[in-house]
C-alpha cells in the first residue's frame, strides 16, 4: 500500500505506540490521583506538556490539551466569544476547516454577524479586505495557517500585523501546519493557536489549544477542574503522552526532514502534471505546507480516480477527509473560482515521512493511465452536464 492522504490522517510513529502502550497497562493512574500510581500518571502528563511546550516555544501554563482539533477550534472561538459577550462579530474566510467554518455559520444562526474573507485563484486572502473587515463590534478574527486541502499557507505574521493594532484577538488554526512548518510562539504573535495528534503520527482524539497569557477565555468544559480549570475531566493520558513524543519528534532536525518530504511531493507533482496533459495544481506553488499537492484531472471524477487508485494499492482523497459524502465540490476549490469541471476532478495527495522516493515514482508511473482510462469510458457515454 502507498499511502498519501496524510492530511486526513497519519499512521501512528512506532516510537509513540512503544510511550503509549504502558499507559495502558501498568500505569494506568489518574494523574490528579495522590497516591504513587497517580503520581506516575501526573509526572507523564507534566513530561508531555513540557514536550508540546518546546514544540512551540511557549510555556507550559499557555498550554491545554483537547481531544483534537476541532474541540481546539471550537473553544477558541467560544471561549473568546464568552468573555467578550457584548462584541457579536466574527471574521473568517471561506476556506477554513468545516470546525471553524460550521462554527461560524452556526453563529450567524445565534445572531452574530460573520465575515467570510475571500480568496484569489491561488487560494491567497486580500490582506486589505481583512482590515476593512474589522470594526469596534469585531471579537475575533479566525484565519488558518495552512489549508488542509490545497496546502496554501497563509502569512500569519502579515495578518498579525493587520489584526492586532486593533486590539481584536486572532485565532490560527495549525492543525495542518503543526510538523510541517516550524511554529514559535515567540515569533508568531496569536492569541490562540490550535493543532491535532492524529495529523503528526500521534492517536486520534487528542491536541492541544495554546492561549497565550493575558487572552481572555472562558472556561470550556467546567467540572473538577483539570487544566488549570479551562477543560476539566480526567486527561486522556496514553494519548497525551503518544501526543508528547511525536512533538518531540517532529521537532527534531524539522529543516532536513521538510525539505525531503518536499523533494518527493514535486518530484509527484511535476510527474503527474508533465504526463498528464488535463492536470492541473490547485494553489499557488510556492507558499505550500511541504507535503501537499491537489490536482485537477479535466473531464473525469475525482472519486473514480481515487477507486481506481485504490485497486492498485494507492490512497489518497477527493476534497477534504471531514466532508466524505458531500456532492458539492470542495468548499475550497469554489471559494477559489476553480470550475466545477475542475473541481470534481480534483485529488489531493499528502506525504509524510514515511513516504519513500520508490512510492512516487509508482504513482507517477500508474496516474496517466488511470486518466486515460477514465477518459476513454467518459468519451463512450453521453456528457454529463455538471451543475
Amino acid at each position: 500500500m502507498i499511502y498519501l492522504d496524510n492530511n486526513a490522517t497519519t499512521p501512528i510513529a512506532p516510537e509513540v505506540r512503544d510511550a503509549v502502550l504502558p499507559y495502558l497497562g501498568e500505569h494506568f493512574g489518574n494523574p490528579s490521583s495522590l497516591h504513587r500510581v497517580g503520581a506516575v500518571a501526573a509526572t507523564a502528563l507534566k513530561e508531555a506538556r513540557e514536550k508540546s511546550a518546546a514544540f512551540l516555544n511557549c510555556r507550559e501554563s499557555e498550554l491545554v490539551f483537547t481531544s483534537g482539533g476541532t474541540e481546539s477550534n471550537n473553544a477558541a472561538i467560544s471561549g473568546v466569544l464568552e468573555a467578550a459577550p457584548h462584541k457579536r462579530h466574527v471574521i473568517t474566510t471561506r476556506v477554513e476547516h468545516p470546525s471553524v467554518l460550521e462554527y461560524c455559520r452556526f453563529l450567524e444562526d445565534t445572531g452574530y454577524k460573520v465575515t467570510f474573507l475571500g480568496v484569489d485563484r491561488d487560494g491567497r486572502l486580500d490582506l486589505d479586505e481583512l482590515d476593512n473587515a474589522i470594526t469596534d463590534e469585531t471579537a475575533l478574527v479566525s484565519i488558518m495557517f495552512a489549508n488542509n486541502e490545497t496546502g496554501v499557507v497563509f502569512p500569519i505574521d502579515k495578518i498579525v500585523d493587520v489584526v492586532k493594532p486593533h486590539g481584536v484577538p486572532l485565532h490560527v488554526d495549525a492543525v495542518q501546519a503543526a510538523g510541517k512548518i516550524p511554529l514559535d510562539m515567540t515569533k508568531t504573535h496569536a492569541d490562540l493557536l490550535a493543532i491535532s495528534g492524529h495529523k503528526l503520527h500521534a492517536p486520534k482524539g487528542v491536541g492541544l489549544l495554546y492561549i497565550r497569557r493575558g487572552t481572555r477565555t472562558s472556561p470550556f468544559i467546567i467540572g473538577g477542574g483539570q487544566e488549570r480549570g479551562r477543560r476539566s475531566g480526567t486527561e486522556n493520558i496514553p494519548a497525551i503522552v503518544g501526543f508528547g513524543k511525536a512533538l518531540e519528534m517532529a521537532g527534531g532536525n524539522m529543516t532536513a526532514k521538510i525539505e525531503r518530504i518536499r523533494r518527493l511531493r514535486d518530484a509527484l507533482e511535476n510527474g503527474i502534471l508533465a504526463n498528464t496533459p488535463s492536470a492541473i495544481r490547485n494553489g499557488t506553488a510556492d507558499s505550500r505546507i511541504p507535503n501537499t499537492a491537489n490536482i485537477s484531472f479535466d473531464g473525469v471524477e475525482g472519486e473514480a480516480i481515487l477507486l481506481l487508485m485504490d485497486e492498485a494499492g494507492i490512497c489518497a482523497s477527493s476534497g477534504s477527509a471531514c466532508a466524505t459524502g458531500a456532492i458539492e465540490p470542495s468548499h475550497v476549490l469554489k471559494a477559489m473560482g476553480v470550475p466545477n469541471s475542475l473541481a470534481h476532478g480534483s485529488v489531493r495527495f499528502s506525504l509524510s515521512r514515511y513516504n519513500t522516493g520508490e512510492e512516487i515514482d509508482r504513482v507517477v508511473d500508474l496516474i496517466p493511465g488511470i486518466v486515460k482510462r477514465l477518459n476513454r469510458l467518459s468519451e463512450s457515454v453521453p456528457n454529463r452536464k455538471r451543475s
